[in-house]
């Protein structure tokens, strides 16, 4: 009914990292979804609050927390520190103003939050961006029902299934904003850090065994991604390989659109991988070796090609040209569509304001008349 609880908008809160502009300039997987979400909900009717650093550049309100952006602080705890801090005093002028419903929070420290957000009888909903292992899956399992996560792929859930999920919603890209080229270059594309999880040295073995060149774009800043360049990927590099660094927007998508194929072959449970998707939306298929989310986002066969084998890659490189670019345009459009995003992410709220209200009429004292 329109006039229920589960059809009134709602007034959300969302916590960005304090790292990078909202949406990035260049680097920043994390912004690009907060960007997109909070664009998402606001259309859909919502009242939406971003809380961040730098420049806000979405159609909700902002509250920043920082002057500028920490991006030459990333890997430093104490700006995660303060950022909660600041977050939470933010969080609880909101309330006690416009009033709120629900936070979304994505950031590390945010989560400790969470206690403090209930005595103002708010549910915190994480999404869970990265891997849900070691010390970061004790701490949600430490907090319990406090925080209500949010997977980002069914096997990221899988992996972690004692926690307390309230939703899978794969992340989403705009899709008009991806140019579609349906007739492509000669080179592969690696996009991404310079880190041995992400395989670039096996890119590269794919491509030279296939017989094309490769362009490899990414980050490539902190000590760990700079010796395994050295140690793994600038011995490969041959003549016509190009590394390109690390790619803006703008260049970013003139890259995946040209490129025969988008090479991801992970070495971890990646979460989700965006890069894939907006390969996709520009008609680029992904040759990719199993691992994390891949499955769940590229059909193999139609939209890239999933193998189990580096030894298998080279084929599906040369392969990759026979691949529809309309098909796999298509396939981001009707599966990781931002309205999608939007409205998984409404219902993760929703189940998480009933859990929320249930818990606290169950722990209500009991009054004798």
């Amino acid at each position: 009914m329109e006039g229920s609880p589960e059809a009134q908008p709602l007034r959300i809160a969302l916590i960005a990292p304090p790292y990078f502009d909202i949406p990035p300039a260049a680097y920043g997987g994390v912004e690009a979804v907060v960007a997109d979400l909070a664009d998402a909900l606001v259309d859909a009717g919502h009242q939406v609050t971003l809380i961040a650093a730098g420049r806000n550049g979405t159609k909700a309100g902002f509250v920043a927390l920082w002057d500028e952006i920490q991006a030459d602080r990333l890997g430093d705890p104490f700006p995660e520190v303060a950022h909660a801090a600041a977050a939470r005093q933010a969080i609880t002028r909101l309330a006690e103003t416009s009033g709120l419903d629900v936070v979304h929070d994505h950031t590390l420290a945010g989560p400790l939050n969470a206690p403090f957000y209930e005595t103002l009888e708010l549910p915190t909903v994480i999404t869970a961006h990265g891997p849900v292992t070691g010390d970061l899956r004790g701490l949600y399992r430490t907090l319990g029902r406090e925080v209500q996560l949010v997977a980002i792929s069914h096997r990221q859930r899988v992996l972690a299934p004692e926690l307390n999920w309230v939703g899978t919603v794969h992340n989403a890209v705009r899709v008009e904003t991806f140019p579609f080229q349906p007739v492509k270059g000669e080179y592969a594309l690696f996009l991404g850090r310079f880190h041995p999880d992400k395989g670039a040295h096996l890119a590269l073995d794919a491509a030279h065994a296939a017989g094309v060149p490769l362009v490899l774009a990414g980050k490539c800043n902190e000590p760990l991604e700079q010796q395994y360049f050295e140690r793994a990927v600038r011995p490969r590099l041959a003549a016509d390989d190009l590394v390109f660094g690390m790619a803006d927007a703008t260049e970013k998508r003139k890259l995946l659109a040209e490129a025969r194929c988008l090479l991801f072959p992970i070495q971890w449970e990646e979460p989700f991988g965006m890069v894939m998707i907006e390969a996709m939306a520009c008609g680029t298929p992904v040759v990719a070796l199993r691992g994390g989310a891949v499955a769940e986002v590229v059909v193999d066969g139609v939209t890239g090609f999933v193998r189990d084998d580096p030894a298998d890659l080279p084929r599906a490189v040369h392969d990759a040209s026979a691949l529809d670019p309309a098909t796999c345009r298509d396939h981001v459009t009707a599966n990781f569509s931002v309205d999608r995003l939007g409205t998984g992410y409404v219902s993760a709220y929703r189940h998480a304001v009933r859990r929320t209200r249930g818990r606290r009429l169950r722990l209500a004292p009991l009054t004798l008349a």
